[in-house]
């Protein structure tokens, strides 16, 4: 006769006492640890309010600003595309400027502060100057967007309705400045925080008119076009929270960060605020309002700090 198969009751081996007793104390040993772990942020957090709280003001600040810029179109005025490039160089310079004085050079202080030497304290921020740039690069490669001027990018991009695929675009060029400002208020001094979130916040009213002005332009209606753009500024505030808490977290990352968040913005404006500008022809008057948002930026950073 041939073998019978056995019941599922004789191949089903139940798990031995003593191996339930060990899976129940490893199991408990992740519980406690986690909650350790969670007691410890938790600390952190309630100890590091303060900064929060400063990142949380600032960010929110800077999406105003970003609104209040987007005001022109919803009454209906324009503007030419010299001033659109014009606008759009002047953010640049903010940008530029806010990244050596209020992001790179305050890094390497900082990594200075917590012992590394000369060449350390650059390696740590050069590092972290690529590494930002690498994670908008990863970034933008990996989700669906569309830039104002080049049209669509991405996998599987023309699945997805263009209205998202600008929102998409206008998350990835605000999350670096929410981010520098949170990271600016992780640090140790609080006038510089405030000279750089002033200095995003004034960049961010002329921004918030060219992104409400781009999606006016590709056809939106005035609504849609300044609710986007208001809507591109709430990426601002919680980026900065993010900022501030993973760096209050650890006060050995403030350097890393600062950097990490100067390597985003100059990928920005790399990638997309420059070559935008000098799309049309206006590339003097681009470059024109990239200088004057540069000093602006450059004066701020140094009368407030």
């Amino acid at each position: 006769m041939p073998p019978t198969l056995p019941l599922a009751a004789d191949i089903h081996h139940p798990i031995p006492l003593r191996r339930k007793w060990r899976y129940l104390l490893g199991f408990a040993i992740v519980v406690a640890g986690l909650g350790v772990l969670a007691l410890e942020a938790a600390t952190q957090l309630a100890a590091a309010g303060s900064r929060v709280q400063g990142a949380l003001t600032g960010g929110s600040i800077a999406a105003l600003a970003t609104a209040l810029g987007t005001l022109p179109v919803l009454l209906s005025q324009k503007f030419s595309q010299r001033t659109y490039d014009t606008l759009l160089g002047f953010g640049a310079g903010v940008m530029l400027a806010a990244s050596s004085f209020s992001l790179i050079i305050p890094a390497i202080a900082a990594a200075k502060a917590q012992g590394a030497g000369g060449w350390g304290a650059g390696g740590i921020v050069a590092a972290g100057v690529l590494l930002g740039a690498l994670l908008l690069l990863g970034i933008d490669r990996a989700v669906p967007h569309e830039h104002f001027v080049k049209g669509l990018e991405g996998p599987a991009a023309k699945a997805m309705k263009r209205v998202w695929l600008f929102v998409f675009a206008i998350s990835l060029h605000n999350m670096p400045e929410g981010l520098a400002i949170g990271v600016a208020y992780a640090g140790t001094d609080p006038l510089q925080a405030l000279a750089l979130a002033t200095g995003i916040s004034i960049q961010d009213v002329p921004e918030g008119l060219v992104v409400a002005l781009a999606l006016r332009g590709v056809g939106y209606g005035r609504i849609t076009s300044a609710g986007l753009g208001v809507l591109s500024g709430l990426v601002e505030p919680v980026a900065a929270v993010f900022g501030a808490v993973v760096i209050s977290m650890s006060a050995s990352l403030l350097p890393v960060g600062l950097a990490l968040a100067a390597g985003a913005m100059l990928f920005v404006i790399s990638h997309e605020i420059i070559p935008e500008s000098h799309r049309q022809g206006h590339e003097r008057w681009a470059t024109c309002g990239l200088m004057l948002g540069f000093v602006v930026m450059m004066l701020l950073d140094t009368a407030l700090s």
